[in-house]
């Protein structure tokens, strides 16, 4: 962001770049492919590329993939915002001051909302020559998790007070910040890395127009609404000429969803390949004609959204939250309520009829994805790195 660019001391401009010592903060494991630990190794790459050393100081983690893995907690796995999770048990100050004493961290990046058993006590005791950096990544799926929030938020009061800058992905995800935390939130959003989709998809001719779903199978992210949907079309003769859909994914849903399309006498229209590992998502978003992704709450952003946009071949359509929405500025018509069938299928097939409008569309989101591309992105980040830092040194 330009105002994270001005007033750098001699120390820290961009020709005098010091190499920084990062901690990125996680409570939750990195063993889970979900959006925060998509985010945080992709700036934990990018930070590394540009020389930087990077570890990461995370909850109860078991891979052995990654360098510099502090796995620094005892996790419980629980359900919070739609989706499964796990939270740290209090951790051990004495884990906790030898990470700090082993490695002289310029940064702390905390992944936020975080929580007091862990990332707070971190920030307590880090050195105060440690500049703290906060990235907000939440949106409230329901009631009780903006209940969830004003409790974090109570219990975070001290340690919030040790942030030095703090950011959030989205305008809603500010803007909940602000209200429920107080706040005052730069946008920096998620990043995706174009060359990974350009260089894993290669665009292939389907026989018949293909429409992907790639997703946890839970209510939030509307796998069912597309079903009902589609099988909207096929009762109501809306697109008589064959299509395909390819529900990627695993989740609790996944048998009541193949029960679904046999009572809708949709078997020959509608497979399930199960779960998509990270490796193999460009694969299969290449080969759609149309990407949906109908969820209907809790996203503060939309990383699937531009990763599509980059390896699909026409175009992507997304369920009108806020999180979506920001994401998909400029590209309103391509947003839909997935609780309205009847004017779902009807946006579906209209997608379905004209080869040429997918294309189109496909073009259009190609350029528009570039500006979060993860060396746009990644500059910004480490800007704000740089800003926090100067300032701490002048105090």
């Amino acid at each position: 962001m330009n105002q994270y660019t001005s007033g750098l001391s001699p120390r820290v401009t961009m020709g005098k770049k010091r190499k920084l010592t990062v901690g990125l903060v996680f409570d939750d494991s990195l063993d889970r492919p979900d959006g925060v630990q998509q985010y945080v190794q992709r700036v934990a790459e990018w930070l590394s590329a540009q020389g930087h050393e990077v570890h990461f100081l995370v909850g109860e983690t078991i891979r052995t993939d990654l360098k510099n893995v502090h796995s620094l907690s005892h996790n419980l796995r629980v359900r919070f915002n739609g989706n499964t999770m796990s939270m740290p048990l209090p951790t051990s100050k004495k884990v906790l001051k030898k990470v700090l004493a082993d490695h002289d961290f310029d940064i702390l990046h905390i992944q936020m909302p975080y929580s007091p058993f862990m990332a707070g006590r971190l920030m307590k005791i880090a050195s105060k020559k440690t500049a703290i950096i906060g990235t907000f990544h939440i949106l409230p799926y329901s009631k009780l998790v903006i209940f969830a929030n004003r409790l974090l938020a109570w219990a975070n009061w001290r340690s919030g007070k040790l942030l030095d800058a703090v950011t959030a992905v989205s305008p809603p995800a500010q803007e909940f910040a602000r209200k429920l935390y107080g706040y005052d939130c730069t946008i920096v959003p998620n990043p995706v890395r174009v060359s990974d989709f350009t260089s894993k998809a290669k665009p292939k001719k389907n026989d018949i127009p293909r429409i992907v779903f790639l997703g946890r199978l839970v209510e939030r992210k509307g796998a069912r609404h597309l079903l009902e949907a589609v099988a909207y079309i096929h009762d109501h003769h809306l697109h008589d000429a064959p299509f395909e859909v390819v529900i990627g994914g695993k989740g609790e849903l996944f048998e009541q969803l193949q029960h679904f399309v046999r009572d809708a006498g949709l078997k020959g229209v509608v497979s399930f390949p199960g779960f998509i590992p990270e490796v193999e998502k460009a694969a299969l978003l290449s080969t759609a004609d149309i990407a949906v992704f109908p969820s209907v709450s809790g996203e503060s952003f939309g990383i699937s959204l531009l990763e599509a946009m980059v390896a699909s071949p026409g175009v992507v359509l997304a369920g009108n939250n806020p999180g979506y929405a920001s994401v998909m500025h400029g590209l309103h018509d391509r947003l839909v309520n997935p609780l309205d069938t009847p004017a779902f299928a009807h946006m579906l097939s209209d997608w379905l009829a004209d080869g040429v409008m997918r294309t189109t569309a496909a073009a259009e989101q190609q350029r528009y994805v570039q500006q979060y591309d993860i060396a746009i992105v990644g500059a910004q980040i480490e800007s704000v790195y740089q800003k926090a830092l100067s300032t701490k040194h002048r105090k």
